[in-house]
């Protein structure tokens, strides 16, 4: 006979999922610290730093967002968390994909359209990460 306390069991985040969705915050942090660097110094190379970074974080963000979309047809029951997650995960990468597109033209054109991005796009990296593992939690077994 088996003990129930009432709790709601919540599907674990894989940990490749984890490491994907976790790995969005500090590459869109470096750009936007580049992003900062290249307003403060005008270097052009802070400029191709963030390039990568969001290139980087793109490819992250595209494999979770993945992970999301193949857990939300797999789960038995959808959640409005999964939605939330997955919408803030997309408006992530959309946005994030712009802000290459801005980053990919001249390093004086970048600026203050980069920044911004940036900014926004840093937040809803915290956001879809926050409402990730808030959502699936963290840990070994109860």
């Amino acid at each position: 006979m088996t003990v129930n306390d009432g709790r709601a069991l919540h599907r674990r985040l894989h940990p490749l999922h984890g490491v994907v969705l976790a790995g969005t915050i500090p590459l869109f942090l470096g750009s936007l610290l580049s992003d900062l660097a290249y307003t403060s110094t005008y270097h052009i190379q802070w400029s191709n730093f963030a390039s990568w970074f969001i290139t980087g974080g793109l490819v992250f963000g595209g494999f979770a967002l993945l992970a999301a979309v193949i857990y939300l047809v797999r789960a038995a029951h959808r959640h409005h968390h999964a939605f939330l997650y997955i919408f803030f995960l997309l408006a992530t990468w959309i946005l994030g994909f712009f802000n290459a597109l801005i980053h990919a033209k001249d390093a004086w054109a970048t600026m203050p359209t980069g920044l911004i991005l940036s900014i926004i796009v840093m937040l809803l990296a915290c956001a879809s990460t926050w409402i990730g593992f808030a959502r699936f939690g963290v840990g070994g077994a109860r």
